[in-house]
Parts: structure tokens; C-alpha cells; sequence
């Protein structure tokens, strides 16, 4: 436990105490597996990396999260003893401005422009949050971070508190990562043990703290204003945007909301330079983006890339293509509220402005890989019955909106579809789309629009031909026995309700009408002469 004076760390010793932390972590990490000395740091090895590009992941999976000297060690806390020491607010703003840094939460909003807005208020509260509330489905990016790398995040605050004129920040962070909440615990206690978090930062005359507030898990939560109403200990639900947070945010002050990743760009994009920044990706979009890839995909993880990178790259390069030598048919970005790409699509660019162009966003970084068997009728249904789970219910579009066309979806999966349907899916989703509350609501219906766009053919399959054309759909699909069966009966012994019929070496029959569809019988058939149909 650090108890005494000296143990400070501040703008005079620091690179004392980084030069002392680099000796420990360079024995600790010599002849490791899998990680390399690397332009003055250390890089993760192996296929899988060979293809990134981390600057957020920098550190994950190489320092011990739960020992300061070692972010240290990498120039942790560098650039925040450089600012303090020779920069004054307006420079660092200007810098960050320059960078183009686009928020990774999802919006890309610049960084630079939204400090600039709360720094012009001269009020004597203001609040920096970061917004780790992560609830995408299959999303773990600002995880990895938080329980990887978790004092990138606290001197990027620390940075942005500086600039802006703010002496407190808060981490909103879901309850369901308890590790991420233990280590930013631990972080924070260190940091302030250290001199780096509380007063008189480094040795300075600058102050600032952190505490966490812990979320329960709501996804509306994840929208800015509807976070600021749980901090204040009310329901989450979103404001009506009147202000900018960054001049009436969080009780009433001017607020700075960015993400886990874009306050862990921060530090390095100062420590390193501008310029430096800005060789990465594209001059739209600078930098380097942190994806999750999951799905039917052969390599799933956690994915760094500069922004520009294809689809493709990420999809066939990094994530080795559609896993059990499947197809790739399309990939999902941005979570619930972004749209599903077809693979004739695969060659746009990932960056702000491509995905746009093409019905999907960004968002935080999830991609969810499907492949042929995957029915886009069904995969829309699913991210809907998400939505209208965790619409807060404020406004009407989003509340009612969403579950008439879960209604329609639910409907035209089970067979039931009727000519008109296509047409209403589409009305609903262009008037919830602008006339939602928030930006949850204005993008609900994405991954609807953009299926019935690029897949517009499966759903008439299901409306008209009631066929689900990739056999995933349960209710449209029926079993069928070909000339393969040699009559071995496991089938039969197999069915829950007694539906299939046969002698010993003889051909089997199915009764369609009495079955239910569970795929007992395909999955016991030793020589695959049951098909779905």
C-alpha cells in the first residue's frame, strides 16, 4: 500500500518512476508466448494479429491491468504530465480538434467540437462521463478495455477534465461486468494512491475525480440523456434534446459524454502527435476502429483495424471466412439499431461516411457474421424482439411503433404473411425512424429497412410462397425422407410424436401433419437421406 509522500508520482519523477516500471516489465515479459518487443513497446503475435492495427488495444493483453507501474512503463500518463506541465486547455482542444478523433460510441461526433462546446461555457461545475454502458448483443469492446487497459480510460478523462474545465468525471459501467467494475475499482485507488486521480494531479495545481456508477442493465441507458437521468438517480429514460449536453447536461452543467474507446485514443493520439493520428485510416474517419466479430465466422474475437478497412478484409482476412465451410451471406454492424450488408457488398470500406451510405452505421463496433443458413427475415425479427424489450416505452413511435412490426415479422416467419405486409414493415419503420425520441428509436428499425432492401426476395418467399428459403424458420419448413434411407428405423425411434412410419429396410415416410418440426429424426439419421424443405 502506498502510504507515504515520496510514493507520489508526479511531473518531476515520472519518468524516474516509467524508466524503474519498464526494467520490471521488460523481465516480467521476456520469452513470453505470443507477445513481441515492438517499436519501443510490445505487440500480441500470431495470424490472428498480423492483419491489426491496436492503439485502443495497445496494452490489452500485455500489462497486468491491476498494476499502474506497468501502463506507466508504456508511457501511460505521459501525455497528461506533458499537458499539465506546458499546455494550456485551449491547445489541448485545439489539438483534439485537429485529430478529427470521431466518437466511437456509435454517432461520430467529433471529439474536439464537442469539448469546444463545453469548454466556451464558463460556469463552475462541469462533468466528464464516459459511457461504458455496452449493450449491444455480443458486444464486448469497451469490456475488453475496461478490464485490459482500464488507466487509459481514466487519463483520458483526466484529459478531457482538463480541457474543458471539469474537476469530475463518472464511469457508467453495466453491473453485469464484474471484473471491468473490479478493475477500474482497483484503477481508481491506485490512481489516487499514485497522485494521478484527486488533487493536485502530478504535482500540479489541477484536480479531478472519478467515480463509478453502476447500471443495471437497461440498453436505453446506453443513449446519452437517458444515462445522465440514472446518474441522477431517475428512471433512464431520454430527455428531449432542448441543449447540448455539452452545455446543459448532467444536473443542469455542461457535460462531455464520450465512450470507452474514444477516451482511450485519447492519451496516445497526444503522447504520439497529431500527425501521427492522422496516417491512420481515412482523412474522414482517422484513426482505428475496434470491432467485435462474432457469429458464424471461423475466427471470433476482438478486432483493431484502421478505418478503411474493407469488410472483406475483416470478414475473410482476420475473421477466416463463414465457419463449417459454409457461405458467407451477410454481416450486421452497429448492433441492434444498424443494418445487415450483403456480401456483394463486402468490398465498402468501414468507416463513417461508407457505412452510411450503404443503410448501416458504425455504432460501437459490433459486426455479427451470418452465413447461408441464416434466414434475414428471421435475423431482423430478432434484433426487432430486442428493440421492443428495451424501448423505455417515452415515446409513442418507439413504443408502439416497434411492436407492430415485430407483430408483422412474427407473422410473416410462421407462414401467415399477407400481400401488404412488405409495404406496412416499410411505412412503420420510415415514420418510427423520424419521429423516435432518441437516436435508439430513430434507428430501430435498421435492421428491418435494410434487410427488406438487399434481402427483398426472401420475404416474398415467406409472404407469398410461404418458404423460408434458407430452412431456418420453424414453422415453414417441412421433412422429408429421400431414396437414401435404408430403413434402419432410429428415426422413428427418435420422434417425439410417433410421425414416422416404415418396415425395417424399407423407405420411411413422414406424416407432415403431425410433425413438429424439431429435426430429432435429420440429426439421427446415420446416411443423411432426411432433408428440410
Amino acid at each position: 500500500m502506498i502510504t507515504t509522500e515520496r510514493d507520489l508520482i508526479t511531473i518531476e519523477n515520472l519518468r524516474e518512476v516509467r524508466e524503474r516500471a519498464r526494467v520490471k516489465l521488460d523481465g516480467r515479459l521476456k520469452g513470453v508466448s505470443g507477445i513481441a518487443a515492438w517499436e519501443g513497446g510490445y505487440k500480441l503475435t500470431g495470424p490472428f494479429y498480423e492483419k491489426q492495427q491496436r492503439v485502443v488495444l495497445r496494452n490489452c493483453g500485455i500489462i497486468d491491468p491491476e498494476n499502474v507501474e506497468e501502463y506507466v512503463a508504456l508511457g501511460g500518463y505521459s501525455a497528461l504530465a506533458m499537458l499539465l506541465k506546458d499546455w494550456d486547455p485551449k491547445r489541448v482542444i485545439d489539438e483534439m480538434t485537429r485529430s478529427n478523433l470521431r466518437g466511437r460510441g456509435g454517432a461520430g461526433f467529433p471529439t474536439g467540437r464537442k469539448w469546444a462546446e463545453a469548454y466556451r461555457h464558463d460556469v463552475p461545475q462541469k462533468y466528464i462521463i464516459c459511457n461504458a454502458d455496452e449493450g449491444d448483443p455480443g458486444a464486448f469492446m469497451d469490456r475488453s478495455v475496461l478490464e485490459g487497459d482500464p488507466h487509459s480510460v481514466l487519463e483520458g478523462m483526466a484529459i478531457a477534465g482538463y480541457a474543458v474545465g471539469a474537476d469530475m468525471g463518472f464511469i457508467y459501467v453495466r453491473a453485469e461486468y464484474p471484473l471491468a467494475v473490479e478493475r477500474l475499482r482497483t484503477a481508481i485507488a491506485e490512481a489516487h494512491e499514485r497522485g494521478l486521480l484527486g488533487e493536485r494531479i502530478l504535482g500540479s495545481d489541477f484536480s479531478f475525480d472519478i467515480e463509478l456508477r453502476l447500471g443495471s442493465g437497461a440498453f436505453v441507458c446506453g443513449e446519452g440523456t437517458a444515462l445522465m437521468e440514472s446518474i441522477e438517480g431517475k428512471r433512464g429514460m431520454p430527455r428531449t434534446k432542448v441543449y447540448r449536453t455539452s452545455h446543459r447536461g448532467l444536473w443542469d452543467c455542461p457535460t462531455i459524454i464520450n465512450n470507452v474507446e474514444t477516451f482511450a485514443n485519447v492519451p496516445v493520439i497526444l503522447e504520439k502527435g497529431v500527425d501521427w493520428f492522422l496516417g491512420i485510416g481515412t482523412e474522414d474517419s482517422p484513426g482505428t476502429k475496434v470491432f467485435c466479430i462474432v457469429g458464424k465466422v471461423n475466427n471470433a474475437g476482438l478486432v483493431e483495424v484502421p478505418m478503411g478497412t474493407t469488410i472483406n478484409e475483416i470478414v475473410y482476412g482476420i475473421g477466416g471466412g463463414a465457419a463449417d465451410g459454409r457461405e458467407v451471406k451477410a454481416v450486421q454492424t452497429g448492433g441492434p439499431s444498424g443494418g445487415c450488408i450483403p456480401k456483394s457488398l463486402f468490398d465498402t470500406p468501414v468507416d463513417f461516411g461508407s457505412l452510411a451510405r450503404i443503410g448501416s452505421i458504425m455504432g460501437s463496433g459490433g459486426m455479427v457474421v451470418m452465413d447461408d443458413t441464416d434466414c434475414m427475415v428471421d435475423i431482423a425479427r430478432f434484433f426487432l424482439d430486442f428493440t421492443v424489450d428495451e424501448s423505455c416505452g417515452k415515446c409513442v413511435p418507439c413504443r408502439e411503433g416497434t411492436k407492430r412490426m415485430l407483430e408483422l415479422l412474427e407473422k410473416i416467419t410462421k407462414g401467415k404473411g399477407e400481400e401488404g405486409d412488405l409495404e406496412a414493415l416499410s411505412e412503420l419503420g420510415e415514420v418510427i425512424t423520424s419521429t423516435s425520441l432518441c437516436g435508439l428509436g430513430q434507428t430501430a428499425a435498421t435492421p428491418v429497412i435494410s434487410t427488406l432492401h438487399y434481402f427483398r426476395s426472401e420475404y416474398e418467399a415467406h409472404v407469398r410462397d410461404k418458404k423460408c428459403p434458407a430452412h431456418s424458420c420453424k414453422e415453414l419448413l417441412e421433412y422429408f425422407i429421400t431414396e437414401k434411407c435404408i430403413g434402419c428405423t432410429k428415426c422413428a425411434r427418435v420422434c417425439p410424436s410417433a410421425c414416422i412410419s416404415g418396415k425395417v429396410k424399407e423407405r420411411h415416410v413422414i406424416d407432415a401433419s403431425r410433425c413438429v418440426k424439431c429435426g430429432a429424426c435429420q440429426a439421427a439419421c446415420p446416411t443423411g437421406a432426411i432433408i428440410k424443405q
